[in-house]
């Protein structure tokens, strides 16, 4: 049976030396691995740069319940990129932001509100004519509202430290190591609360950037089963030095 859904690439592994296998995350089955036969092919109507990191698709498909891989009738890009692809900040952005997705998404069911969430920030995102270098912490904090882990950013006067592990201020420093003072906790607060396109009006230096990055993957890393390392980040925070 043929469904018209929404898509966004997550992850492409070749099949053979003309076929891959894309794995994509649909607004209507979560997360979907799709044979696309013969796309490395010269006269393909699929272009592989339809099928980098976090493109935004629309597909006709066969969907078979229990099976591990679907086919694509109809596939094309909507929107179609016109900023990441050719902006290396930009690009290496995606490409960390894709990184994280993957592994924290891997084994989602359908959450279209999850979906509209990346879907709606990454179109956002590229059609923004100023690169924002606070971006990917905004939408990575925010994506914590979908996956079930979001911080408490209540806060009395008496708790000056953030508890990572806990996701909540609290009094006294935590026993273990996973927690922020309360200035870097402020900041990390304010990157959750603010709306994307207010993200300009926070100011951070290279170095409080790139703790909060190195703190909210210690987040993921708390309450993401099989997270693991994200190796990406270390490219992205070169450029944005």
């Amino acid at each position: 049976m043929l469904h018209k859904v929404r898509g966004i690439v997550l992850k492409t592994t070749n099949y053979s030396e003309t076929s891959v296998v894309v794995q994509v995350f649909t607004d209507k089955f979560g997360m979907q691995s799709y044979l696309i036969n013969g796309v490395k092919k010269p006269r393909s109507k699929v272009k592989m740069n339809m099928l980098q990191s976090l493109h935004l698709l629309d597909m006709v498909v066969y969907h078979k319940a229990n099976t591990n891989i679907q086919r694509i009738a109809e596939i094309r890009q909507t929107p179609v990129f016109k900023t990441i692809p050719y902006d290396v900040i930009k690009s290496s952005i995606t490409i960390f932001l894709n990184e994280v997705l993957y592994k924290s998404i891997r084994q989602q069911s359908a959450d279209e509100s999850l979906f509209d969430y990346i879907f709606n920030s990454i179109a956002w995102f590229d059609e923004s004519t100023e690169i924002n270098p606070n971006f990917h912490l905004s939408f990575l904090l925010k994506l914590t509202r979908f996956l079930g882990f979001s911080p408490n950013d209540k806060h009395r006067n008496d708790q000056n430290y953030f508890d990572l592990q806990e996701g909540e201020f609290v009094s006294r420093p935590p026993v273990h190591s996973h927690y922020l003072e309360l200035d870097d906790a402020l900041r990390f607060i304010s990157l959750f609360n603010l709306p994307l396109e207010k993200i300009f009006e926070i100011k951070f230096s290279n170095i409080q950037r790139r703790f909060l990055l190195d703190k909210i993957l210690v987040f993921y890393t708390l309450h993401t089963a099989s997270f693991g390392e994200v190796q990406s980040h270390k490219i992205l925070e070169t450029l944005l030095a």
